[in-house]
């Protein structure tokens, strides 16, 4: 057969699965299935706040609530105790209102004062009367204590000491 060439011989040479590239996607295949699969980390909530009980309050025993020394913040507005902590910028320590802290707050409130001599001076007496407050006072007072109401937690309610001795007696 002259001029004819020989077929090259069929050499079948066989191609290995374990080259370096499928190598490394297999690796990095079982990487992302690893990572899929693997048990996550429980999921936890963060620890609320401490319940709260209704309580009732003398003005002796609100005074420590003013956001001193990691205490919640509290103030009172005709007889009914807010927890105000949530606003410790402005009735805690430093606060503009930081004066009503702890207090019975019903007389500055209306007055729209912030000064001590509007606050209750003798915390062992009767709570204040609000005599001598005017219409726009009142209307003043009955703002703010809407304004808290919605706002803010009652957590209790303010009575005199001799109120609150009397009740415990009976």
């Amino acid at each position: 057969m002259a001029g004819s060439e020989a077929a090259p011989a069929a050499t079948a040479e066989a191609v290995s699965i374990a080259s370096p590239i499928n190598l490394i996607l297999f690796a990095l295949l079982l990487v992302l299935i690893y990572f899929r699969l693997r048990p996550s980390v429980p999921q936890t909530l963060p620890k609320g706040p401490p319940p709260i009980v209704f309580r009732t309050f003398t003005p002796p025993d609100l005074k420590p609530y003013n956001g001193e020394n990691n205490m919640p913040v509290y103030l009172a507005v005709r007889g009914r105790v807010f927890d105000v902590t949530p606003g410790r910028n402005f009735y805690g320590p430093g606060g503009p209102y930081e004066n009503f802290a702890g207090r019975d707050a019903t007389r500055g409130l209306a007055c729209g004062s912030f000064d001590e001599d509007m606050l209750t001076k003798d915390l062992e007496g009767a709570l204040d009367d609000l005599k001598g407050l005017g219409d726009d006072e009142m209307q003043a007072l009955q703002d703010w204590e809407d304004r808290f109401t919605e706002k803010y937690l009652v957590v209790g309610k303010l009575v005199s000491v001799e109120e609150k001795q009397a009740s415990t007696m009976s």
